[in-house]
């Protein structure tokens, strides 16, 4: 009789390409992964993994024994999920997030932590983009268009981008009345020199200058606030500021166009059900959020 927790070692070993990649995901240490792989092994008398100092490859019987394998889990998951009584998710749920989306985050996480006491987070915070597969990452919260891979998305809300500047700043400087007066204004840089605006009913590609790059969110924003040039932030970062008038949003007709905010994971089978959880817990939070900001707005006269 096989084992499960060493059958679901070896899957995630095998989807994730090595023992230290499948390891995190598990939240387990190597060495205990890599006894259970022995085990199994010795259990069916054949290799299933060619292990090599940069990872692991399945072995043609362990590319048959994988699909096996997955979809045994599968069933019994699914089948521990229905007979349940408490109907609470368990086990680790690894995320990756933008750095500048934790404030946005952290409630959802607190919330379903009380749903569901026997679940646990490990979250991993960057701007940058991380390697979903490669990382061991169950998902990842992304602000970007997605590419073609294979990689499955799932649209949660959209984040606009806010063209400010502090009030110091506006107040030394040339007045800011038209994309053509950026040239005299220092720009803020998040990760890249590229701004895109719309102008005229299309999408015009900036090179504006600047002085300060940086590849995190809260460092332009901190130094926005600062005045220390024009910033493009988004909406869940800036707005804050704004309407406590810390900064000035400007050219309003000239924001970027939204940008997707999504939720993706590795593609293959079904969505694991805590993913499929804590992406309807953001959803509902997202909305909240914006039917909150829209009662706050004035209406028009």
């Amino acid at each position: 009789m096989f084992d499960f927790e060493e059958l679901r070692s070896f899957v995630a070993v095998a989807e994730y390409g090595g023992i230290t990649p499948g390891a995190r995901h598990l939240g387990l240490s190597k060495s205990i992964v890599s006894r259970r792989l022995t085990r199994l092994e010795q259990e069916l008398g054949t290799q299933l993994l060619r292990r090599t100092t940069r990872g692991a490859t399945l072995t043609e019987a362990g590319a048959t024994f994988r699909d096996h394998s997955a979809r045994v889990i599968a069933e019994l998951e699914a089948a521990r999920e229905a007979v349940s009584s408490d109907g609470e998710l368990r086990g680790l749920l690894r995320l990756a997030a933008p750095l500048s989306f934790g404030s946005t985050l952290a409630p959802v996480m607190a919330e379903m932590v009380r749903a569901h006491p026997k679940l646990q987070f490990q979250v991993s915070f960057s701007d940058a983009l991380v390697d979903l597969v490669g990382g061991g990452y169950d998902a990842a919260v992304r602000i970007s268009m997605m590419p073609n891979s294979t990689l499955v998305a799932r649209r949660i809300g959209q984040v606009e981008g806010r063209i400010v500047a502090s009030p110091d700043y506006l107040a030394q400087h040339r007045t800011l009345e038209s994309l053509d007066d950026l040239q005299h204004h220092d720009a803020l840089l998040l990760g890249t020199s590229a701004w895109y605006v719309k102008y005229r009913g299309k999408v015009k590609k900036l090179h504006p200058h600047g002085r300060f790059q940086a590849d995190s969110g809260l460092a332009i924003l901190s130094a926005a606030v600062a005045g220390m040039g024009i910033a493009m932030l988004p909406d869940f970062l800036a707005d804050h500021h704004i309407s406590r008038g810390e900064l000035v949003r400007l050219l309003p007709a000239n924001e970027p166009p939204p940008t997707p905010l999504q939720v993706v994971r590795a593609g293959g089978g079904n969505t694991p059900r805590k993913v499929a959880v804590m992406t309807n817990f953001l959803i509902r939070h997202l909305a909240a959020r914006h039917s909150a900001v829209d009662e706050t707005v004035p209406a028009a006269p």
